[in-house]
């Protein structure tokens, strides 16, 4: 038998100890672990991909819905609540039914282009959204009540008496001297959240300039009854989807592609209760959305039969709104330059040379907004001057009439 140095080595009259065999896993715990990443975001992405949800980023709530009995007592006003997202206030269609009363939710708003996040109430606070079926509907002050008609969320604007919201609220103007010399037409956007940037823009602008409301915010009806008490004419901004939906989102209720005419219109029934005294609609956002028609030409029928006017933003280069609105015989305009894309006062005073400019050639020329502080303050100084330099600053629905007429 051979031996080996360790045998000579170890001491005499002992038996060399067994050395032990070690189990040896075929991977490390850190191989494991990547494993297990691995197969969760594989299980992630499929999930994302293969998931077809059209309103996967929508805020959404769901709310019970029973008919009130004569035991029930009156309902206490909801609170608000910092995490929700949506005010989802919804009715049975059964008219002997009165629906639960509605809420007030806390949302955050997103600046699209500045990443900006602004918490904001949605809920009207109103008699009748608070169960009480027997309070005369809500009418803003200087509001004919002929022109409103009730919808399950709120009073809607009509047709009554061969009178049209688009007419009877549109802003005092000299329209036989519009009709004579160039003129222009600036809309300023994104009012009723933030109630101080919105009371800047109505208190700083001449009245001719156009005011444009979301329909959110606490209460956007009082701030739309401040504009107008200021002789602002305002328009209401109808969120529609965007092509980057819903990694852009304009809210809550905002009209989809994906959803059916039907549904649309209850959207857009919601949005037309939230304030009253608009001349007509507009689009807040929407690219997609405006360049659909299939999606589109409801809404411009019911802005036809509504008597309201439409205004297309002019963000979308594939809008179908100008031949819908022409079809239908609605008032319609459309954004020729955004003022303050790039929102510096440089930049802002360019754009409004390039407004003038455009409105000597033309005849007519429409500018968009938002109501940033700067934007406010150079659209403000530039207008006290623009008289003297041969053209007149008149309200959206003057400069609607004269491109229709032209």
């Amino acid at each position: 038998m051979t031996e080996t140095a360790d045998d000579l080595s170890a001491p005499l009259g002992q038996d060399k100890p067994r050395r032990k065999r070690r189990l040896r896993l075929p991977f490390t715990a850190m191989q494991l672990l990547a494993v297990l990443l691995g197969l969760f975001l594989v299980t992630f992405a499929g999930f994302a991909i293969f998931n077809n949800d059209p309103l996967g980023g929508e805020p959404m709530a769901r709310l019970a819905i029973r008919a009130p009995t004569a035991t029930d007592e009156k309902p206490a006003a909801s609170g608000h609540g910092a995490e929700s997202k949506s005010d989802a206030k919804h009715e049975t269609k059964e008219a002997p039914k009165q629906a639960a009363p509605g809420e007030q939710k806390t949302i955050t708003m997103i600046d699209g282009s500045t990443g900006a996040r602004h918490d904001v109430v949605i809920g009207s606070g109103d008699a009748a959204d608070k169960g009480d079926a027997s309070a005369p509907p809500f009418v803003m002050a200087g509001i004919n009540p002929k022109l409103l008609e009730k919808s399950r969320y709120g009073m809607i604007p009509v047709v009554a008496d061969g009178l049209r919201p688009f007419n009877v609220y549109a802003a005092d103007a000299d329209r036989a001297k519009a009709a004579k010399m160039p003129v222009v037409a600036i809309v300023i956007g994104g009012l009723g959240v933030g109630a101080a940037k919105t009371l800047d823009a109505i208190m700083k602008l001449p009245p001719a300039v156009t005011l444009a409301f979301t329909p959110y915010g606490s209460d956007p009806g009082k701030l739309a009854e401040r504009a107008r008490a200021q002789r602002h004419e305002i328009f209401l901004q109808i969120p529609m989807e965007p092509y980057d939906f819903p990694d852009n989102d304009p809210g809550p209720q905002t009209l989809l592609t994906s959803l059916s005419p039907d549904q649309n219109m209850d959207r857009l029934y919601w949005h037309l209760s939230r304030m009253q005294g608009y001349a007509g609609l507009t689009n807040f956002m929407g690219a997609r959305f405006i360049a659909t028609e299939p999606a589109m030409q409801p809404i411009i029928r019911e802005a036809a039969k509504r008597g309201l006017g439409f205004f297309d933003d002019g963000s979308s280069p594939r809008s179908i709104a100008p031949q819908a609105a022409a079809n239908q015989a609605v008032p319609f305009g459309k954004g020729d330059i955004a003022i303050d894309a790039v929102p510096t006062g440089t930049e802002i005073d360019r754009a409004l040379n390039k407004l003038e400019s455009t409105a000597r050639e033309r005849g007519i020329a429409v500018g968009t907004a938002s109501a940033l502080p700067v934007s406010i303050e150079r659209v403000s100084a530039w207008t006290k001057t623009l008289g003297d330099r041969g053209i007149l600053l008149v309200p959206l629905t003057t400069a609607m009439l004269k491109s229709k007429s032209s």
